[in-house]
């Protein structure tokens, strides 16, 4: 039997395999932090959910990688590197308040990562059939979601015309099975079916029921099988140049650990995002101790608007992202250009060294061409893509140094190199260097940058965060880029900065106070110039937050928070403002928190982003623009220790229109209300 003296967090002084009773993670303040500013309204749920995913089935210490720790964006450098060291000269630990006998590890960062992390028993094995892990050991649960807005769409009336007018009725719909263990296996699947979609059974339409379904095996561990997933899969290799997924966050208040893309390698997807899965077979196989062998191959029905040239060709002119399949409008794109990859990296894990090598093919079946408009002479056209490169990951001390260097087969060049690490135990750097030339085409790919993807881009970003105890520190970036051809509203040249200051104070860990400054400077076509559509201004985007996250007692939490933004170009100067103040309550079995929020923006340049919690794994944050009111209430309510349900209620009211939205979408009225309902077991 094995005993250790652990430094008690509120324990007593020795502890054996004890595990702590495990809280439901809470993701508010690490979305603030780590989702930066959503300037350009991507779809941040599958982020999110991918980060909530993999939170909510704790990470095992003991077998835990450095990738996987690095993922949390929470452990500095110094952390990672001791821990290891404690690990690899004590051996397994016995409990997660081991980590208070590692040097570097304060009470505010343990307080913050324990809720991602279990210790399980060390002599446990796999022995088991895998219904026993299952039951005993494994996560596994299932969800049932419904949602509404009270209001009726322009789609679902005849007002709407025939190919507006929504084929299915109001409910959306949704579901997900999910069993894990985390380095042993994973299976499940998910459907889900938006408001206006049918649920029917039309094979030659690719429509198998619920308008989207997605279904997913992985087995871990097996020999010399490292990772082995049939179905729809997503990955993450290097830097995320080539082979990247949902999981690299923007710049925010974080700003260390965000620069660096984790090496994930091939993960099951279980989002709903219905444009960036994989759908297919993937693999990992161990060649000898340290050289490992990933291979993929998938084929996928993508949206997209097809047409005709004049030689009765077909071609693909766009492709439609937003997974909305409610009327013969979005039906006729629904499923229509089939999309094959595969590719292969031979990767090279050696102590503090992570290298590899990276090929990557995309075939559409039939070519992409996109509707010539100045700003997209360099967008990737045709019907195959090819990249090869190659990336190199290595940490001395407390510094690691990551980099990618990509090649698009007859294009251009992509690299993206940073350093980041510990100068002391108070203070953190971090520098990122990105290139990415106008004719480098990688589109599956979530390489750190300023544009969505990784082309026609230069920059330099460097950040810092410096604590000087416990109680107070600060944090700050600055990125400078340059853009040297023509891009969306910017029809020439342009470049701009960015910078970010945050002062944090925590007196106690259930308070938490900040201040917020940011600035982003970018071009943007001069308005009123058609005569010359080359001219253009650079317009600065102001953004100042003040927030005070205070918990009175255990039971009763509040947040207050005022967002405030201007935006000038042309000498012109617009603001735009948000006042919120949340309250959280606990009564035993039943949670519930609050907010009220009052908004008014002169213009959709002044949308103010504001996170607000919504049921388990399911993402909210609205832009909310104009004058109005935006109220929301959650409640969870655990009916036993495997049933537990959630309800949550929504209210929008504008004061400066009389009508919300816009298209099929429209609701007549200066009101919205949306409830929602979901429903886990855990089985």
């Amino acid at each position: 039997m094995k005993w250790r003296l652990i430094i008690p967090l509120c324990l007593p002084l020795i502890t054996y395999a004890q595990e702590y009773p495990r809280k439901e993670v809470d993701l508010e303040r690490l979305a603030d932090e780590l989702f930066g500013f959503q300037e350009l309204d991507l779809n941040y749920e599958d982020l999110y959910e991918n980060l909530a995913l993999l939170l909510a089935n704790p990470i095992n210490l003991n077998y835990a990688t450095t990738e996987e720790l690095r993922f949390l964006n929470i452990l500095t450098e110094e952390q990672l590197q001791n821990f290891f060291s404690y690990r690899n000269e004590h051996g397994k630990l016995l409990s997660v308040y081991e980590l208070q006998a590692i040097p570097g590890f304060d009470l505010q960062t343990i307080y913050r990562i324990i809720p991602f992390l279990s210790v399980q028993d060390p002599t446990s094995s796999l022995n088991a059939s895998l219904w026993q892990r299952m039951v005993k050991e494994g996560t596994t649960y299932f969800i049932m979601r419904y949602e509404r807005t009270l209001e009726t769409k322009r789609g679902f009336t005849d007002a709407a015309s025939e190919t507006q007018r929504f084929t299915g009725d109001e409910n959306k719909l949704y579901m997900r099975f999910r069993s894990s263990r985390a380095g042993d296996y994973s299976i499940g699947f998910t459907a889900e079916k938006d408001a206006g979609e049918q649920i029917t059974w039309n094979p030659s339409k690719r429509q198998y029921g619920f308008d989207f379904n997605s279904f997913h095996a992985q087995i871990l561990n097996k020999g010399k099988i490292k990772n082995l997933i049939v179905g729809d899969y997503q990955m993450q290799f290097g830097q995320g140049l080539i082979l990247g997924s949902n999981f690299g966050f923007g710049k925010g208040a974080e700003t260390i650990t965000t620069i660096r893309r984790s090496n994930l390698g091939f993960l099951p997807y279980t989002s709903i995002n219905e444009t960036s899965y994989l759908r297919g077979a993937s693999l990992t196989y161990e060649l000898t101790k340290f050289l490992y062998l990933s291979g993929f191959y998938s084929s996928a029905w993508r949206d997209a608007t097809l047409a005709s040239d004049e030689s009765d060709e077909d071609f693909a002119s766009s492709f439609q992202t937003t997974g909305l399949h409610r009327n013969l409008s979005e039906l006729i794109r629904r499923k229509s250009l089939n999309e094959k990859q595969y590719g292969f990296v031979l990767s090279f894990q050696k102590q503090n060294l992570d290298a590899g090598i990276l090929y990557h093919h995309l075939s559409y079946a039939v070519p992409l061409q996109r509707n010539p408009q100045p700003y997209n002479q360099f967008a990737f056209s045709g019907a195959a893509l090819q990249n090869i490169g190659g990336y190199v990951n290595y940490t001395l001390r407390n510094f690691t140094l990551f980099s990618e260097l990509a090649k698009t087969y007859t294009g251009g060049l992509g690299l993206t190199s940073g350093l980041m690490g510990s100068v002391t135990s108070k203070l953190d750097v971090s520098f990122h260097y990105r290139n990415y030339q106008r004719n480098f085409y990688s589109l599956y790919s979530n390489a750190f940058a300023e544009s969505s993807q990784p082309q026609n881009e230069r920059g330099i970003y460097w950040g810092w965060r410096y604590r000087w105890n416990r109680k107070y520190s600060m944090t700050g970036y600055m990125d400078l880029f340059r853009f040297p051809w023509l891009r969306y509203r910017i029809y020439a040249p342009s470049d701009g900065h960015e910078f970010l200051l945050r002062f944090n104070y925590q007196p106690t860990r259930n308070i938490l106070l900040f201040a917020q400054v940011r600035e982003e400077s970018k071009a943007r076509n001069r308005t009123g110039s058609e005569s010359n559509l080359y001219l253009i201004d650079n317009g600065i985007k102001r953004n100042f937050w003040l927030n005070a996250d205070y918990g009175l007692n255990q039971k009763l939490s509040m947040k207050t928070r005022a967002q405030f933004s201007t935006y000038t170009i042309n000498g012109v100067e617009t603001k735009g403002m948000v006042l919120l103040q949340d309250i959280s309550v606990k009564l035993g079995k039943l949670f519930l928190t609050g907010r009220y929020a009052l908004f008014d923006t002169e213009d959709y340049d002044n949308r103010q982003y504001v996170y607000e919690r919504d049921v388990w794994l399911a993402y909210s944050m609205p832009a909310l623009s104009g004058t109005g009111i935006r109220n929301y209430i959650l409640m969870q309510y655990d009916i036993s220790n495997k049933l537990t349900c959630w309800l949550r209620y929504t209210n929008t009211r504008f004061t400066d229109r009389e009508v919300i939205g816009s298209g099929a979408d429209t609701i007549d009225g200066n009101t919205r209300n949306d409830i929602k309902l979901q429903l886990r077991v855990r089985l």
